[in-house]
């Protein structure tokens, strides 16, 4: 049995070289965003979870069917069992960096934006209606892997090979800044969605601006110009029909949606260190009720009190904060470590939970006080209110 394992003769070294790269490839992905899908069931394990991934692929995965082949009880930094997606498409070309649903129930859009500058939807009832056979299953794979390879030689044209042959409902196009001479400006990445559920999708792009289209017509209505770098994060509040940008020159701004004009620039300048070598504004979230922000700042977090438009407090962080979001009265917040840190109103640390990711760059809750996170090594950490670890997973490739 011994000589039979170490005989050389049917040595494939392509083959090996390439499983090797997929290992790789594997281990380095990151998904930038993953959150949980509308869902009628208050059980978070009867849901799903959207996620975007830096190989530009947009997928669905079910946490039922992730905890019955194992996920939720394999654990360790090197063995993470790899999920099996209810969906699978290849949404950008480059790396896809936000989704969101736009709507309630079955009938929401699921929204993705990337480095292509694309903002693309799909209508949620069809996806999670989609059944594919296994054969066909592997007819699509076959088709995906052809279509892969040959893009290396039609680098400017546009593939979109879908799971379960599902076309998007909506995709709206790429936008150049027209400069002297009538000439073109490259085509900026659009970093981050936010919807107002009222007709409108709002991106924040990089090339500084912000934009807001219109859901039914598919045009933008409004340009939201005024940051002097690209934009990283954006929040829409829809009580009092405003946004609230993020962006690399270090400032967040609030922006009047009916007049597209700046009425407010928020400067968080917690310390030296945030101010130096992490001046951008990675990520801020607004609560329900619209009266506080937080803003993550290199290695920083401040509250701000939106009606009297002042910081109500700043704490300095371990790692840059990468997300953060409002859950009743505290704060969870994420960034370039394994940690999940919940904070109270005034900004002491109530509790510090590890995670899969070693690097977090989302963090999504469900009502029932579910989190899923998300992060470098395309892994989805699902935690519990209890602070267990209930269902961890590796995303499958394109």
């Amino acid at each position: 049995m011994g000589v039979e394992r170490m005989d050389c003769r049917n040595w494939d070294e392509d083959a090996y070289r390439e499983s090797i790269l997929r290992e790789r490839e594997a281990l380095t992905r990151t998904i930038f965003r993953a959150t949980f899908a509308p869902n009628a069931n208050p059980n978070p394990n009867s849901g799903h979870v959207a996620t975007a991934s830096s190989d530009g692929s947009i997928a669905s995965y079910s946490i039922s069917s992730c905890l019955a082949c194992g996920c939720g009880t394999a654990r360790g930094e090197k063995n993470w069992l790899t999920a099996e997606p209810d969906f699978l498409t290849q949404g950008h070309d480059g790396p896809a960096y936000d989704v969101r649903f736009y709507g309630e129930g079955d009938d929401s859009l699921l929204l993705s934006c990337g480095d292509d500058g694309r903002v693309i939807g799909w209508k949620w009832k069809e996806i999670i209606g989609s059944e594919t056979p296994t054969e066909g299953k592997k007819v699509f794979m076959a088709l995906l892997n052809s279509i892969n390879k040959s893009r290396r030689n039609f680098v400017n044209k546009t593939f979109y090979p879908l799971a379960f042959y599902l076309l998007p409902s909506i995709q709206y196009g790429r936008i150049s800044a027209i400069g002297p001479w009538g000439a073109l400006s490259p085509i900026p990445e659009n970093n981050a969605l936010a919807v107002d559920c009222q007709g409108s999708i709002y991106a924040a792009a990089g090339d500084s601006r912000a934009y807001c289209w219109d859901v039914e017509k598919g045009v933008v209505k409004t340009v939201f110009k005024g940051h002097s770098n690209y934009l990283h994060c954006i929040a829409a509040c829809k009580l009092s029909k405003q946004i609230i940008t993020g962006s690399e020159d270090g400032t967040a701004r609030i922006w009047d949606c009916t007049a597209g004009k700046c009425i407010q620039i928020i400067d968080p300048i917690p310390d030296k260190i945030a101010n130096t070598s992490y001046p951008c504004v990675s990520c801020i979230a607004v609560d329900s009720s619209e009266s506080w922000l937080a803003c993550g700042k290199g290695q920083s977090l401040s509250i701000w009190n939106l009606p009297a438009r002042e910081c109500v407090f700043s704490v300095t962080t371990q790692a840059c904060v990468q997300d953060v979001l409002f859950d009743n009265n505290q704060i969870l917040a994420v960034g370039a470590e394994p940690l999940l840190t919940r904070f109270n109103i005034n900004g002491e640390i109530l509790s510090q939970i590890q995670c899969a990711p070693q690097s977090v760059f989302s963090i999504s809750s469900h009502p029932s006080g579910v989190t899923a996170v998300s992060g470098y090594g395309a892994l989805v950490d699902i935690i519990s209110q209890f602070g267990s670890h209930s269902c961890t997973f590796r995303c499958r490739s394109i």
